[in-house]
């Protein structure tokens, strides 16, 4: 007798009737994530400080055709934070960052204060704002925050960036054993140097660019579009057992 096989499937990564937060969500990276999201099905709420850039990118979401709003949002003002909060998001993707890049012994307070404040204190309360929010609605979600390679390794003028990045990873892991049993999951996604109109500063430097090639095991440079499968995969069902862990999108950088 012939007994019938049964199947897996592939968990969706399809995110409809999700609402979606992306801070930082008007440009570079982060407009790549709203628009992963977007794709995806989700409801996007791009957020950044500035009027215009945010109305923009609701603009070209919505001529896609897909739902999205916009959010004026200073990530270090903690009351607008838990403003923002008051209905809960069910994936929330922190894409705001700063970098102010010197030699260790020329770092000034004012530099090292600014970094901190928005890589480490603003990514904390937000985590913590869209935690509260899903828990007293008794819902799951997804929070990740794009950190950087730069929390696996270090990096020659680097030091504060790198050192706020180890501690969003360090974060991220203690978060992720408290809110675990609500099950609502807290992840990084680590790239590389990735192409934006921030970083073409950086690529214009003929050293620079030669000393990153020589780092990059594939050969080439990040581009947004290599940021977006692993923001996708990690806000749907297809990694609801993912949770504490750092996704790597370095092109092979931290294996040494």
């Amino acid at each position: 007798m012939e007994r019938s096989l049964t199947l897996p499937r592939t968990p969706s990564f399809r995110l409809d009737g999700k609402r979606a937060l992306v801070t930082g969500g008007s440009r570079g990276i982060g407009l790549g994530c709203s628009v992963a999201l977007a794709e995806q099905g989700a409801a996007v709420t791009v957020a950044a400080r500035s009027a215009g850039e945010v109305e923009a990118a609701v603009d070209a979401l919505r001529a896609e055709g897909w739902t999205a709003d916009g959010l004026i949002l200073d990530m270090t003002d903690i009351g607008a934070l838990t403003t923002a909060f008051a209905t809960p998001f069910d994936v929330v993707v922190n894409s705001a960052g700063l970098a102010r890049h010197s030699p260790a012994t020329e770092t000034t307070e004012a530099d090292f204060d600014a970094v901190m404040n928005v890589n480490v204190r603003a990514a904390y309360f937000l985590s913590q704002q869209a935690a509260k929010a899903l828990i007293a609605a008794g819902k799951t979600g997804s929070i990740i925050h794009i950190s950087s390679q730069m929390g696996h390794t270090g990096g020659v003028d680097r030091a504060v960036y790198c050192a706020s990045k180890h501690a969003v990873e360090g974060m991220v892991k203690s978060m992720a054993q408290e809110f675990g049993p609500h099950n609502i999951r807290i992840n990084t996604v680590c790239p590389t140097f990735i192409r934006t109109p921030l970083t073409e500063t950086t690529f214009s430097n003929p050293e620079r660019v030669a000393w990153i090639r020589s780092k990059i095991k594939l050969d080439r440079f990040g581009e947004v579009e290599d940021i977006m499968g692993a923001v996708a995969f990690l806000a749907s069902d297809a990694s609801a057992m993912v949770t504490g862990t750092a996704l790597m999108v370095d092109g092979g950088w931290t294996t040494g």
